[in-house]
C-alpha cells in the first residue's frame, strides 16, 4: 500500500514578516526612529531617526534571515527560564 502524501502549500505558513523582518521589530523601530525626528524637529535628530531606521532595518533583516521568529523565541526562552531544570552535561568535571 502506498503512503498517502499530504501537500501543505506555502501561502498557509507564511510568517508575517515587512520589509524582510518581523513586523513588531519593524513598526516599533519605525516608531522610535519618527518619534526621534519629529519631537527633536533639528538636522541632527533628522539624521539620527534616518541612520536608526536604516542600521536598525538592517539589523532585523539579518535576525530574520537566522529565525523569522527569533524574538518570539527569544520572550519564550526568558519566561520559561524558571521552569528548566537543572543538567549536568558530559563535560562536567569532578570534585
Amino acid at each position: 500500500m502506498a503512503q498517502r502524501t499530504i501537500p501543505i502549500h506555502r501561502a498557509l505558513h507564511r510568517h508575517s514578516l515587512i520589509l524582510g523582518a518581523e513586523r513588531e521589530l519593524v513598526l516599533t523601530t519605525g516608531l522610535f526612529a519618527f518619534t526621534l525626528i519629529f519631537a527633536a524637529l533639528s538636522w541632527v535628530a533628522a539624521l539620527a531617526g534616518i541612520s536608526l531606521w536604516l542600521i536598525g532595518l538592517a539589523l532585523l533583516r539579518q535576525m530574520a534571515k537566522a529565525d523569522p521568529q527569533l524574538s518570539k523565541v527569544y520572550l519564550r526562552h526568558i519566561n520559561y527560564q524558571t521552569y528548566y531544570p537543572a543538567h549536568s552535561t558530559p563535560f562536567r568535571k569532578e570534585s
